[in-house]
């Protein structure tokens, strides 16, 4: 229980309030959810009523804290200059909501995969810790994170969760999404399906999204789908289609383990004369806004990303405060449009 309240407003004074103690408010204010939803909303309330704010400076001399994390970006081939894969911008606002409801400041950094970024803040206290979207190729990228966990940098990372993954590791469910999408095909009447992507080693959620849509058709008395090697680019997935209609491999849907890969696909298949849906439905990953906006629009599977910037959030506080986080995958769900209506 907290003590009686005093002058200006502390910590102390809203913990008498809401008859709780003072390190429960502290844990509230700056959103951690091991204090209860109904328990944080009182909290703030209260503070709010006593028009109490939280003295960043003090706070982070208490803790030897800077209450800031940096995000990383890496580099990703992409048709403008922005080279950041869409669907990351798209999960900065929820990672930006996210740390605003948690009272942490938040930096942006853009990073190059041969750059050493792993070592930059090694002996920085600009940020307790670090969020890192994308990476490339994966066999690159693994020593990378290796280097950060011997120096004891804490970090949260979005791609394939495993349960051998350093760090706190977020991301969708690939290998159920996969399936979701095989089930989607064999309702609209397709058997005959081809995947857009890497499968391998280097893209682990590429790979799990195929293992998703390899099992469940297999489960279901067909053959495994050939694979066609392409990264997330609209120009990899034109590349990667105008290779299947060479090839004369004969199909009637095709899953992309992007949407700009599925982009570029349907641009191709266009100029082949080849008709979507009617004549090969596609489904891309992700749901980034241009998903709608493809003639006809893109059935896709959308991520979720509100909750991937809460968990990001989360899962970092959760590894600098010491405590146990597991790996966190998110549910995918199927959205359909125009690019697979049923034969």
């Amino acid at each position: 229980m907290g003590r009686k309240p005093t002058g200006r407003p502390t910590s102390f004074d809203i913990a008498y309030a809401a008859g709780v103690s003072q390190p429960t408010v502290s844990r509230a204010l700056r959103g951690d959810r091991s204090v209860s939803a109904q328990t944080r909303e009182k909290i703030r309330q209260i503070a709010q009523d006593l028009n109490y704010t939280v003295d960043k400076n003090a706070s982070s001399l208490r803790s030897q804290r800077s209450n800031t994390i940096a995000l990383l970006f890496f580099e990703d081939p992409t048709p403008d200059e922005s080279m950041i894969n869409p669907f990351f911008l798209a999960m900065l606002g929820s990672i930006t909501r996210a740390c605003a409801d948690r009272g942490l400041d938040l930096l942006i950094s853009f990073q190059r995969m041969e750059d050493d970024w792993h070592v930059k803040y090694q002996d920085s206290h600009r940020a307790d810790g670090l969020i890192l979207l994308g990476y490339g190729d994966y066999t690159l990228y693994t020593p990378k994170l290796q280097k950060l966990v011997d120096q004891g940098t804490h970090y949260a990372r979005w791609g394939s969760v495993s349960h051998d993954a350093s760090g706190a590791t977020v991301g969708t469910d690939n290998v159920d999404a996969g399936r979701q999408v095989a089930a989607h095909f064999l309702k609209t009447g397709r058997r005959d399906v081809v995947f857009l992507g890497e499968a391998g080693d280097t893209s682990p959620e590429f790979a799990g999204r195929y293992e998703g849509l390899r099992s469940a058709l297999e489960e279901a008395g067909l053959a495994a789908p050939p694979c066609f090697a392409a990264i997330t680019t609209e120009e990899a997935g034109y590349a990667a289609a105008r290779t299947l209609l060479a090839s004369g491999r004969a199909c009637d849907a095709i899953f992309a383990a992007s949407d700009l890969i599925a982009i570029g696909a349907m641009r191709a298949l266009a100029e082949a004369g080849k008709r979507v849906p009617a004549d090969i439905a596609v489904v891309g990953f992700d749901d980034i806004p241009a998903a709608s906006l493809t003639t006809p629009p893109l059935t896709t599977v959308m991520q979720d990303i509100k909750g991937a910037g809460e968990a990001l959030v989360d899962a970092l506080l959760a590894q600098i405060e010491g405590r146990e986080i597991p790996p966190h995958k998110l549910p995918g769900k199927l959205v359909t449009r125009g690019s697979t209506a049923p034969v």
